[in-house]
């Protein structure tokens, strides 16, 4: 877990039993343990207990998922996927850590330069936004 040695204060914590239906949106470090129907953005760190289970999308700087996550995932700083985790969606990052037994479906985007990473994220997000309109 190198790169969430930076803040290492939680600020939110949404525990083991709860259920949150809507985006949640929270400045520093969060722990989520329960249920999010909904996106989950942070300007800090997120770690995604075993327990835990996302509907939507997760935005931070570096994220830990060892729960179930059905949405993508950007966390340019990195995104390590524990051994209890299972991600459906697409992941965007410049570090990458995967655990043996993970489940993960999806597309993948790991470019260590910045410039590259920007350049592939943008443009992936691009074509999700077309293929999306689609019919």
């Amino acid at each position: 877990m190198g790169f969430l040695t930076d803040d290492i204060s939680i600020n939110t914590i949404i525990g083991l039993g709860s259920a949150v239906s809507g985006d949640v949106h929270a400045n520093g470090f969060i722990r989520v343990d329960g249920d999010i129907d909904g996106n989950l953005e942070s300007t800090g760190n997120i770690i995604i207990g075993d327990k835990a289970r996302i509907n939507g999308s997760i935005t931070a700087l570096s994220i830990v998922v060892g729960g179930i996550v059905l949405g993508d995932i950007y966390a340019p700083n990195g995104i390590k996927l524990l051994s209890s985790s299972a991600v459906i969606g697409n992941i965007a990052t410049r570090k990458l850590e995967i655990e043996e037994n993970v489940i993960f479906h999806g597309h993948c985007i790991a470019l260590k330069k910045e410039e590259e990473f920007n350049q592939a994220s943008e443009q992936f997000s691009n074509e999700m936004s077309i293929r999306s309109k689609a019919i």
